[in-house]
């Protein structure tokens, strides 16, 4: 857990360039399958320590996509919601394919 959600939040972070400063609060979900591990762990080890931070388990319906953390950021930016990089990793793209990168 603390590994991919590393690897989301540095992605997130790098393809938007925003830095820590700039993040308002963090909410995120995971499926109900991944119970090893408070995904808000990983913020807290890359340095992400004062900011509000959330975990709620995403709804159990069948057939949806096992394994998956997504991340909600509430951001300082001056960029437009057209240059706002929306990040999917492995085989999360399918989820969004509108705005998958």
């Amino acid at each position: 857990m603390d590994e991919r959600v590393s690897a989301l939040l540095t992605a997130v972070l790098e393809r938007n360039r925003f830095v820590a400063d700039d993040l308002i609060s963090v909410w995120f979900t995971a499926t109900p399958d991944l119970h090893s591990d408070f995904p808000a762990a990983a913020a807290r080890g890359l340095g992400i320590v004062d900011v509000p931070l959330i975990c709620a388990q995403e709804l159990d319906i069948t057939g949806a996509m096992p394994r998956v953390v997504r991340v909600l950021a509430h951001v300082e930016t001056s960029l437009s919601k057209a240059e706002i990089s929306h990040v999917h990793l492995g085989a999360t793209g399918a989820l969004r394919k509108d705005i998958a990168q």
